[in-house]
């Protein structure tokens, strides 16, 4: 379990040239929408990132209880599941080196739920108290991402509704550094991890690591 704890808060910091390309846009908006008050701002920004972090906790809980059904109710082997959170980790690390990007398709499949969600942040604009940050912050949890799609198989695999939310909960400090750099203006942080090489080393790192996972679960095979 610590084990696919680390796991997870390290795909989040090597998902954060992603998060940034996906989330930098939403969270530059936020913060500029909230003025020159810095105190304000800071308050703000810790609880966008406060509820999209609960956000993610509450599918991992979903998908690790989903899991849960799986093994218990219809028989399937844990095994099976951590072999396709090997595979959805090679994947991540192709989809961020951009030499394969399948995992486009699977993010469309959030698209049906996210359109229903999305309406909901305009009862939250403009963004003038803390419990308004603190609800888009949950909303924005639920933005389709193929990055959350494929540490949600960890806690798929995960056996439980609880390790599921702590999964999901490690995932989402591991993604904090990258976002709060550029909420807080840091903008060369970007550029350095939208750069071809680094992106395609950090992909490397999640695919071999899908690999060492793959290894590990054969293992429990033989």
């Amino acid at each position: 379990m610590q084990l696919d704890l680390i796991s997870a808060f390290v795909i989040g910091l090597l998902g954060a040239g992603h998060c940034i390309g996906m989330c930098g846009g939403i969270t530059t908006m936020l913060t500029t929408a909230i003025g020159a008050n810095n105190t304000k701002k800071t308050k703000f920004i810790v609880l966008y990132n406060v509820g999209r972090i609960f956000s993610y906790s509450v599918l991992g809980a979903i998908a690790g209880f989903t899991g849960s059904l799986a093994v218990k109710q219809m028989g399937l082997p844990v095994i099976v599941l951590k072999i396709l959170a090997g595979i959805f980790l090679i994947l991540l690390g192709l989809y961020i080196a951009r030499w394969l990007l399948l995992l486009n398709y699977i993010e469309a499949t959030g698209k049906a739920l996210w359109q229903k969600i999305q309406p909901l942040s305009k009862h939250l604009i403009p963004v003038n108290t803390a419990n308004k940050a603190l609800g888009l912050g949950v909303l924005w949890g639920w933005l389709p991402c193929g990055l959350i799609y494929s540490t949600l198989t960890w806690s798929i695999a995960s056996g439980s509704a609880l390790q599921g939310f702590l999964i999901m909960f490690a995932f989402g400090l591991g993604t904090l550094p990258a976002l709060l750099t550029v909420s807080f203006g840091a903008t060369k942080v970007k550029s350095i991890l939208s750069i071809n090489w680094v992106r395609q080393l950090i992909g490397m790192a999640l695919i071999i690591y899908g690999i060492i996972t793959l290894k590990f679960a054969y293992q429990l095979l033989i």
